[in-house]
């Protein structure tokens, strides 16, 4: 019954990871068409009418297509199944890819910051834009804002870090338009200078943003565990199934979007070997089938019950 068990929450894993396979595709597929069309218009448009902050705004833009192809590649590769030289399979290409995606942030907001603060040393020479730019940065922030509701859901819908990294990283977009849009309204209004203001400011939360992605990631490339929360929920797991009697020592550390734990169990120190790996199997299917766990060690320590102190040891 434990073996069918095992088999049958192995199927239902494969299962989800089949699921956010197809659904990191499809939602990075829709982006890259997005960005195709906002970063050529915003471009385009920002040189004709002058506006920095529409070009700075259109260089983000473009980033976002240099990182979805980065999602692609990496949600392609990290669906591999394990093999000799990557025993627990390669769902860190997930975690390896937001780490690009923040240091690509970081590298197009120094950018951003560096252009605009040369333009705001010159400000005699900053041209007032054509009210073009104002709806051609209107249309972008609808655009960005849709884009990123609809990854963020289905970033939660599968659960992937990875993906809602490249969601945050379209609501990044969607603020920096309205900076932008902003930044437009008052060089129009006869504050030129506000344009290039307004371009420094995307740069400086574009940087922040990546920043933040790629310290995050990079704490997970060193095998930083999860939060206590979700720690105590895979501990109860284990104490709740049939024949442990105690747990302690639960290690875990990220692998992706997944989870690998090391535990020890505590089960009657009268049970037989075979008893006690029968224990084990059951809580490691259990904490699979409950938890986001990719694989579950367990060591197994013997436990004296009071009532059995002095129970004779099991023949040989």
């Amino acid at each position: 019954m434990i073996q069918a068990d095992f088999e049958d929450d192995t199927e239902h894993n494969s299962h989800s990871v089949a699921e956010r396979t197809r659904a990191a595709a499809r939602s990075t597929w829709v982006s890259v068409a997005v960005n195709v069309v906002l970063s050529s218009a915003q471009i385009v448009a920002g040189v004709m009418t002058k506006s920095q902050g529409l070009i700075a705004d259109g260089l983000h833009s473009l980033s976002d297509l240099i990182a979805d192809f980065v999602v692609l590649l990496a949600n392609h590769f990290s669906q591999k199944d394990a093999d000799e030289d990557h025993p627990y399979g390669h769902q860190r290409y997930e975690t390896a890819a937001s780490l690009v995606l923040g240091l690509l942030l970081l590298a197009v907001g120094v950018g951003m910051l560096w252009s605009a603060v040369a333009k705001l040393q010159t400000p005699e020479l900053i041209a007032t834009v054509h009210i073009t730019a104002l709806w051609v940065a209107c249309a972008a922030l609808l655009a960005k804002e849709f884009l990123f509701r609809y990854m963020l859901a289905v970033a939660k819908r599968v659960k992937s870090s990875m993906l809602v990294a490249n969601a945050w990283h379209a609501r990044s977009d969607a603020a920096s338009s309205l900076v932008v849009g902003v930044g437009i309204i008052g060089n129009l209004l006869g504050y030129p200078i506000l344009d290039p203001i307004a371009a420094a400011i995307v740069g400086f939360m574009v940087t922040r943003m990546g920043w933040s992605f790629g310290w995050d990631a990079m704490h997970d490339l060193m095998d930083r565990a999860v939060d206590d929360a979700e720690v105590q929920a895979i501990r109860t797991t284990l104490v709740e199934t049939p024949g442990v009697s105690g747990v302690h020592d639960v290690r875990t550390r990220k692998m992706g979007d997944m989870i690998v734990v090391d535990a020890h169990l505590e089960v009657v120190s009268t049970l037989s070997v075979e008893q006690g790996h029968d224990i084990a199997v059951l809580a490691r299917q259990r904490v699979l089938q409950r938890h986001r766990v990719l694989n579950l060690m367990t060591h197994i320590d013997p436990y004296k019950r009071p009532d059995l102190d002095h129970a004779p040891p099991l023949r040989a």
